[in-house]
């Protein structure tokens, strides 16, 4: 069976099978269990007039090839590409923009993706407009003669709101409009853009793909062989690479992708629904909730709701209260892993957005991010309950 074969069946099999047998599960050389990991930073040339395949692990690396080449089977395109974190996959990409070009970007996107368009990259002469995507009419708005790519969030971070995805595709293909999406809070598991006709599908892989707390790694999957190309020649000029040793450990956490985010989403839908019929809490924001105004889009684009609930306790002091009471969640910076993250936005994820640009946003002094993981619901919600209760 050639390779082009082997591919072909491998994206036959359900996504379950195809995150154990992707293609490298097993070397070929010793028929070892595991991808081997490749800690070198250069080749041997046998041949000078026939190069090897890889030359020098800025450019190729075995085990990074193994990790890309997973990535980009889960989420259907021809290429993927693995950074040293979610920040360099973002902002590598973003390099295909030049001095004078303009993207469209999600009103309320992750604060390091805000952090870099509006105080490294507006620097460089790219412009960036912010827009509620929840809106077509505001993406339509916000065309400019040079704009030339929109950036896409959903559910967005931290308030959940859902972009209709074949919708921005379609009007952004009418204007010859790049498309990029985050897809690290639904992973390729529950939601795969590029089926929906988006370009490129970023992801911070410390998050859900992970699942462990132990690796800072991003990645990225091109639609097309073009884009490919310009990724590839992108990473390898700015050298913002993942390492062997990470490429392995990433790996080796997706290969439970499905397991976990299964029963992270199950204990999500509970406590989401637990905090709904709180009277002590403002606002819950869960894609799952029947009152979610996203829920029915969302329910088009994606095969489930996620293990992210963000929820407004009321006030800033109420929040801190809050955090330091916890006892099983990680108050932490961060999501995705086994263990439950608690997170507090206004002061982590997204203290770089100035107070008046995250209060325009929903991203109140009181919201509350909680990361599901693995423990046991009732205990999370016990928990939970003995950190909200007033003194």
């Amino acid at each position: 069976m050639t390779d082009q074969q082997s591919s072909k069946n491998m994206k036959n099999l359900n996504f379950a099978t195809r995150l154990l047998h992707f293609g490298s599960e097993i070397d070929r050389t010793t028929g070892a269990s595991s991808v081997p990991i490749y800690q070198a930073s250069t080749f041997h040339h046998e041949d000078i007039f026939n190069p090897p395949q890889y030359d020098y692990s800025r450019s190729g690396n075995p085990t990074r090839q193994a990790l890309e080449d997973y990535i980009a089977l889960l989420e259907g395109g021809v290429r993927g590409f693995a950074y040293s974190s979610g920040m360099a996959a973002i902002s590598s990409t973003f390099m295909m923009l030049s001095a004078g070009d303009h993207m469209i970007v999600t009103e309320d996107v992750y604060g390091g993706t805000y952090r870099l368009l509006t105080s490294i990259l507006s620097r460089l002469g790219i412009e960036s407009t912010f827009v509620d995507m929840t809106d077509l009419e505001q993406v339509k708005n916000a065309l400019k003669s040079n704009t030339k790519a929109v950036y896409m969030e959903t559910p967005s971070n931290p308030t959940l709101k859902i972009t209709d995805v074949a919708a921005v595709t379609y009007w952004a293909k009418e204007h010859n409009l790049i498309t990029m999406l985050d897809n690290t809070f639904m992973t390729p598991y529950y939601q795969r853009p590029i089926e929906l006709g988006v370009d490129i599908i970023l992801h911070s892989a410390t998050k859900f793909l992970s699942g462990h707390s132990d690796v800072l790694a991003g990645l990225a999957v091109a639609r097309t062989d073009d884009i490919a190309n310009q990724l590839k020649q992108l990473q390898n000029g700015l050298g913002t690479v993942l390492g062997p040793q990470d490429s392995w450990l990433l790996i080796r956490g997706m290969k439970t992708l499905e397991a976990r985010m299964k029963q992270s989403e199950i204990s999500a839908g509970k406590l989401a629904t637990w905090l709904s019929e709180r009277k002590d809490i403002t606002n819950v924001f869960y894609p799952g909730l029947s009152d979610h105004p996203g829920r029915e889009i969302h329910e088009k684009q994606s095969t489930g709701y996620g293990a992210i609930v963000s929820f407004d306790v009321g006030s800033g002091e109420r929040a801190k209260k809050v955090l330091n009471k916890v006892q099983l969640p990680l108050v932490a910076v961060s999501l995705g892993a086994v263990e439950s993250i608690l997170s507090y936005p206004a002061m982590m994820s997204h203290a770089a957005m100035p107070l008046e640009v995250r209060s325009e946003r929903g991203i109140t002094d009181g919201l509350l991010r909680f990361s599901v993981g693995l423990e046991h619901i009732d205990d999370l919600l016990n928990d939970l309950e003995q950190a909200l209760q007033e003194d």
